[in-house]
């Protein structure tokens, strides 16, 4: 690949996906591409650079972006946020929210899944206490790809060894060979969509959670600044947003802040600057099972 040939990839990728390729990734991209081309038929990396430029077929353009894209999940990955999310955002939410009986969680960069049933399975613990609640979650990505994968919900031994309990596992899940797949009513519990996490997102409509981990760690600063704009609207009033481990919007955001209270939870501007001063407390781990404590 030439010099001016990744230059145009790295530019492609940033201005549709908001991927940063640093130069020393070219090798990424010599060997994600040189898959796609040998799949598509396409004469190698020159001829699909070519076939690029003109801007004219998006489903090529999209392809790029899927081979581009790092999907890797896990279920209950980092532990940290689900145990906020179960002990502090939920009892929140069920209070704030008790006049609508409603709830609405976003999992952006869903990827093939495993996060947004991570919280469809806490959630469905819960069930009596949400016995005749609206419940919605929502998980979108940018590819196609991995949102048909989290449709249809079926893992590898590997991908359910990785984070899941035993007991979710067996409660959960429906063993089809080699392979198990996520329950009919956990499914039925999850929306997917696809959509790019830089473009409007107004048709989504308001969340009172939104997941958004692990994504933007891919992000160069002034695109997660956008990605953080883009999110801000999309909270419900007193709504929260959780991000991955290595993931801060100190020194980047101005519109989603830290949590006064919470370390790990970060909330819109607005309510923040109407939060007293912070409180330490303890958070409960995330049981296997077993009923809500709420």
């Amino acid at each position: 690949m030439t010099e001016a040939d990744f230059n145009f990839l790295r530019l492609l990728l940033h201005l549709r996906s908001g991927l940063s390729l640093s130069p020393e990734k070219r090798y990424l991209a010599e060997s994600r591409l040189g898959i796609l081309c040998r799949r598509r038929g396409i004469d190698g990396l020159a001829t699909l650079v070519q076939m690029l430029r003109p801007g004219t077929d998006a489903a090529l353009e999209n392809a790029v972006i899927e081979a581009m894209t790092t999907n890797e999940t896990l279920f209950f990955r980092d532990q940290t946020p689900f145990e906020l999310f179960r002990n502090v955002i939920l009892p929140e939410r069920l209070a704030l929210n008790a006049a609508t009986r409603s709830l609405r969680i976003w999992c952006a960069a869903v990827s093939t899944g495993q996060e947004a049933y991570s919280v469809a399975m806490i959630l469905d613990e819960m069930a009596p206490r949400l016995a005749g609640w609206k419940v919605q979650i929502v998980g979108t990505d940018i590819s196609g790809e991995v949102l048909e994968r989290a449709r249809d919900g079926i893992y590898s031994q590997f991908e359910i060894q990785r984070g899941l309990p035993i007991q979710m596992l067996l409660k959960h899940f429906q063993q089809n060979g080699d392979k198990w797949q996520v329950s009919e009513r956990l499914r039925a519990m999850v929306e997917l969509k696809r959509h790019n996490l830089l473009e409007p997102s107004g048709h989504l409509g308001q969340f009172d959670v939104i997941f958004c981990r692990n994504v933007l760690i891919y992000f160069d600063l002034p695109t997660k600044a956008k990605a953080f704009e883009a999110i801000a609207p999309r909270l419900a009033p007193q709504g929260a947003v959780l991000l991955g481990a290595a993931e801060t919007v100190v020194g980047i955001s101005t519109v989603i802040v830290p949590d006064r209270q919470h370390r790990g939870i970060f909330r819109s501007r607005d309510c923040i600057q109407a939060q007293p001063a912070a409180i330490s407390l303890p958070v409960e781990p995330v049981r296997a099972a077993g009923g809500s404590r709420f």
